[in-house]
Parts: structure tokens; C-alpha cells; sequence
């Protein structure tokens, strides 16, 4: 039999029936075998389903197989193969080498799989724009406060915060129809102006936006 055989019952791990075809020995014998290391405590004792042995003459072509998954059951399968056959552990070590890394990334080898793979990328990202915009314009605004959080702290209205504001030039005052924060404010990182989900325009306060408010109402006897 060849020393290299290719397993495919299980592409996540390795079955007891893939051993028992490494080893030629009957699945019942292997299963044995896995039982009584794991009941001695050499290894753990892996899970079992069902899967299809196409080599099977009986009508019934399932049989319940033990799974080998994941770090600790690639050292327990090792171990099962070195007590049942040690002549074909460089198989097994093999087999599980070429599972770890089939889903590897493999690097364009030519000109035109690297244009192909340019481009798969970009409309990757063309398709994720607007969940980005989507993030940058109104889910962002979670550090953000708008005048009516700012007013609340105040214990007051946010009509009557934005006519303070309005006062103390924060607030451009050539736009009528909404409030835009003078550019002085927003180069200070006291404030942005964000897109609500709506599509509309809102000038929210930033942490340190909000401190200044609260300072400057105070220092000028707005507020106790």
C-alpha cells in the first residue's frame, strides 16, 4: 500500500477509518484500539458519528467512526497509528500536514491571476461601500453628542442652549435653514458635522465640545 495514500472521509480531521485503511486493519480493531488508550489515559477519547465506507459490502454502507480534530487529536492520532503499526506514522503525519494547509492562501502565479485577484478585491470592496459610509456618517456618531444631551446636563432646553450658542458664535449663522458649527469650533475638536440616517445634516458635540459648553455657560454665569 502506498505510504502516501490520500484520506477523504473527513477534509476537518482524521477518522478511524482512515486509519484502519492506512494500516489495513479492520475499523473494529482501530476502534478498539482508541478505546483502550483512551481508557488508559494516553489519549483522549475523540467523538464519533456516522459517516459512509464506500468500501462496505453491506447494505447499510454507514458505520459509526471516531473523529481526530484540531491540535490535541492530531498527537492522538499519531499516537493510535505508532501503537497499531509504527511503520506508517510518517503517513499520518503526511495527511494531516496536507489538511492544515489546503486552505492556505495561495499567491497568484501568473500576470493574470494576479489581475483577477485585483480585481475580485476591489468589487469586494465596492460592494462593502456603503456599509462603510454607512459606519462613518451615523454609526460613528456614538462618541458624539447632540445640543439636546449637552442641554440635559444643563438642566435645560435645547432651544434655549442653541440661542446661547448662537451668542457665543459657535453656530454660523449664514446658514438659516440648519445649524452648521462656525469653522473656528469644529478646527478645535469641539465639534462635527454629521449625517443623521435620514440624510439630513447635524452638528453634534464632541466630549471635549461638551466641557467647553458647560465651562464657558459657567464662567459667564449662564448656569450655577
Amino acid at each position: 500500500m502506498n505510504m502516501m495514500t490520500q484520506f477523504n472521509h473527513n477534509q476537518q480531521g482524521i477518522t478511524s477509518l482512515d486509519i484502519s485503511e492506512l494500516v489495513q486493519s479492520e475499523l473494529r480493531a482501530v476502534n478498539l484500539s482508541i478505546e483502550r488508550l483512551a481508557k488508559r489515559g494516553v489519549i483522549q477519547l475523540p467523538p464519533m458519528v456516522k459517516v459512509e465506507n464506500k468500501q462496505s459490502l453491506s447494505p447499510n454502507k454507514y458505520t459509526s467512526v471516531y473523529v481526530f480534530s484540531g491540535e490535541q487529536g492530531k498527537l492522538d492520532s499519531i499516537t493510535v497509528v505508532a501503537q497499531l503499526c509504527p511503520e506508517f506514522t510518517a503517513a499520518l503525519v503526511k495527511r494531516w500536514y496536507d489538511l492544515e494547509n489546503q486552505n492556505a492562501v495561495q499567491l497568484p502565479q501568473t500576470f493574470a491571476e494576479a489581475l483577477q485577484l485585483a480585481a475580485d478585491q476591489a468589487r469586494q470592496l465596492e460592494l462593502a461601500a456603503p456599509k462603510i459610509s454607512h459606519y462613518d456618517t451615523v454609526v460613528e456618531k456614538s462618541h458624539l453628542l447632540t445640543a439636546t444631551q449637552v442641554a440635559a446636563k444643563l438642566r435645560m432646553s435645547a432651544v434655549a442652549l442653541n440661542k446661547i450658542l448662537d451668542e457665543f458664535r459657535v453656530y454660523n449663522k449664514a446658514h438659516k435653514r440648519s445649524r452648521v458649527f462656525n469653522t473656528w469650533f469644529e478646527d478645535q475638536g469641539l465639534g462635527e458635522l454629521k449625517q443623521t440616517s435620514t440624510g439630513h445634516s447635524q452638528p453634534m458635540f464632541t466630549t471635549k465640545g461638551e466641557a467647553w459648553v458647560i465651562e464657558k455657560l459657567t464662567s459667564e454665569g449662564v448656569v450655577a
